[in-house]
């Protein structure tokens, strides 16, 4: 059980958040958003932009505004993006190693809350396609298909680890062996190839997709190949936290620990997060998507834990999102958002600007708090 203070305050905070959500849905029906231009989310709904990786994230809002209201506007705008969505299920380049960020906030959820035949057929599809993806050679889930002139084929990354829930549902669902099998082989792999001494983590690990050697690790987002990219970082806070909620293997839970310390350890007395810890003394970029999914990996560690450790993770996570509520949130009903500050990458025009996902996770923190969530990962 987690505290009567946070429950509290969480609470009172969704108040604001339904206040304002009620108006901003009625604004952005039929819209798949990302970013906010203006104060005003753009669409990615239609044929060009569809198979975008954060594509379910506004459907996972809309149904835990659903599970928090029990206003059926929600359910309908998830259904309907989740429909949307059907059409990159038959796009093979549109299908990848994000297939959980998409289907889980959006079929899984709405299986898990209606039962809908439709929406588990949708999440099984989506979990054969990705455990297609498995190298079993090299024990880990490839990153992105052959676009351009890169090659991809022994790439892995840290925010897969996000997208095993997928499988560890699929797994439960039919008792499939293989389902978890890849999923805890791809998390093993991440404990031994992406996790540093000191408890960082790297982005992108590449590997010999013929031998499974590890050969390098790559810069990804953050400021520099071996630097500390905070949303890579969140990934695998949150990440192991699930897999240890699914697989009840405590080594998962050790390294979602060993992760949160150093992310901890590195967390400015100010509550805000940098883009990349390691990111030059002079540069201040944050990412408000880093505070959003440490916080709610942060809380189911607390879940497992007892004592100082209950209180020091739960406690950090509080910090996290009270300092995103009071001061990197918009409570304005004219703009589109909440969180602002969001950032995409470090080498990347798109800094500390509002992202649908941002406030997705926002969102899912507050409800864990108030123990009002609709549990999808």
């Amino acid at each position: 059980m987690l505290g009567q203070e946070e429950k509290k305050w969480a609470e009172e905070i969704l108040e604001h958040v339904a206040e304002k959500m009620e108006t901003v849905m009625e604004r952005c029906k039929y819209k798949i958003p990302y970013k906010a231009v203006k104060g005003v989310f753009d669409d990615r709904s239609g044929d060009d932009k569809i198979c975008w990786w954060t594509n379910g994230f506004w459907g996972g809002t809309m149904w835990q505004m659903y599970q928090l209201t029990g206003k059926e506007e929600y359910r309908k705008q998830a259904e309907w993006v989740e429909e949307k969505l059907d059409k990159v299920l038959m796009n093979a380049e549109g299908l990848d190693h994000d297939n959980g960020f998409k289907w889980l906030p959006t079929s899984v959820a709405n299986y898990r809350k209606t039962g809908s035949a439709a929406s588990r057929n949708r999440a099984l599809l989506a979990a054969n396609n990705m455990a297609g993806r498995y190298n079993p050679v090299g024990r880990f889930i490839r990153a992105w298909n052959d676009w351009d002139e890169d090659d991809h084929r022994g790439w892995a990354i840290i925010d897969c680890m996000m997208n095993l829930p997928l499988l560890y549902w699929a797994y439960e669902e039919t008792k499939d062996p293989r389902f978890c099998q890849i999923a805890t082989a791809h998390a093993d792999t991440v404990i031994d190839a992406f996790i540093r001494g000191d408890g960082s983590v790297c982005h992108i690990v590449g590997f010999d997709p013929e031998t499974g050697e590890r050969l390098r690790s790559y810069a990804g987002q953050g400021y520099a190949r071996g630097s500390s990219w905070t949303r890579g970082q969140s990934w695998a806070v949150y990440g192991f936290a699930l897999s240890y909620i699914h697989t009840k293997e405590q080594k998962y839970l050790d390294a979602a620990k060993r992760v949160a310390n150093y992310f901890l350890a590195n967390l400015p007395d100010s509550g805000l997060v940098l883009l990349d810890f390691r990111q030059p003394e002079d540069c201040e970029w944050e990412d408000s998507i880093a505070a959003a999914v440490t916080a709610c990996g942060l809380i189911e560690i607390a879940r497992c834990c007892e004592g100082r450790d209950k209180k020091v993770y739960l406690g950090a996570a509080m910090k996290m999102l009270r300092t995103l509520a009071e001061q990197r949130c918009s409570w304005d009903a004219k703009v589109d958002y909440f969180l602002e500050n969001c950032s995409v990458a470090y080498h990347c025009d798109e800094i500390e600007l509002p992202i649908v996902y941002g406030d997705y996770y926002f969102i899912e923190a507050l409800m864990k708090l108030a123990d009002k969530e609709l549990f999808i990962w």
